[in-house]
């Protein structure tokens, strides 16, 4: 299982591909292979944020699940309770492992 740092990486690299084949896109709106490209990044993305989720917090309001997020109870005030974890753990531009 990919760490805090790594899953957010993950979803840094994914995210802007996604937005760089939205660019594309917006001007090419009838390439298949594009289109391909961009409905795989973005089933990635999503998996890598609900996958965030489950472990952490949610990252963007589509993902609060009130029932869900945080499962394992890290960064939480109320483990194993149902909660609104969007303020749950520190957030990621935190400074987290010494990094500026």
């Amino acid at each position: 299982m990919a760490d805090r740092t790594t899953l957010l990486r993950q979803i840094d690299e994914i995210s802007f591909t996604v937005d760089d084949l939205k660019l594309y896109l917006d001007t090419h709106p009838t390439d298949a292979q594009a289109l391909n490209a961009f409905d795989l990044a973005m089933s990635e993305r999503k998996q890598l944020l609900e996958h965030y989720s489950r472990e952490y917090e949610p990252l963007t309001m589509n993902c609060v699940d009130t029932e869900n997020n945080n499962q394992t109870g890290r960064y939480s005030s109320y483990p194993g309770q149902k909660h609104f974890t969007w303020s749950d753990g520190p957030l990621p531009w935190d400074n987290q492992g010494g990094a500026r």
